[in-house]
């Protein structure tokens, strides 16, 4: 069995009908997370997908927006999960499943970065899982400090390495997950 699998965490359109969405760091992510999806799949690595879901509004399965992004590579997928909180091991099995399926080390990839992301990469280190964090394969959106202060996605990504880095994650780059995928 293998003992690696790959997270990819909520890349759905439902946030393409939410008003903070961008489109400006949309095609780096894309490419970033293609790349790694395509890596995956030919280093046999499970990919898993999660997705968002909340009762109402574009979250919601009667939405119709509860579906992957057009862009983004098509793959085999090992295990498809809903969730309705931020970590993707909350409520949803997906620990279950990959205990029963071997698996001990998580690559993190997917929106957003300090949220959803983020919290399951915490959540999986806090279980024992070793957790590889892809930056460059997770998308944020720029936001405002409760000060008024604007904070850039760029910034937002920085922090959110920093305060993973060495304790909860290890901060990979595309190639140096998947290097260490099949080590």
């Amino acid at each position: 069995m293998t003992s690696t699998a790959l997270l990819v965490i909520d890349v759905q359109q439902s946030f393409r009908h939410r008003p903070y969405w961008q489109e400006a760091g949309l095609p780096a992510f894309l490419a970033a997370l293609n790349r790694l999806i395509a890596g995956c799949v030919e280093r046999k690595v499970p990919i898993v997908r999660i997705l968002h879901v909340e009762r109402e509004g574009p979250f919601s399965l009667a939405s119709g927006h509860v579906r992957p992004m057009p862009e983004l590579a098509e793959y085999p997928v090992a295990a498809e999960f809903h969730k309705s909180r931020h970590s993707a091991l909350v409520g949803t099995g997906l620990e279950t499943w990959l205990i029963s399926n071997g698996i001990r080390r998580l690559i993190v990839s997917g929106i957003r970065t300090e949220q959803c992301c983020e919290t399951t990469a915490r959540h999986a280190s806090d279980l024992g899982f070793e957790v590889d964090y892809v930056t460059d394969a997770t998308l944020t959106f720029d936001m405002k400090h409760p000060d008024g202060a604007p904070v850039a996605a760029n910034e937002i990504k920085r922090r959110t390495e920093l305060v993973l880095a060495g304790r909860f994650a290890k901060i990979c780059s595309v190639e140096q997950a998947l290097e260490r995928a099949t080590a």
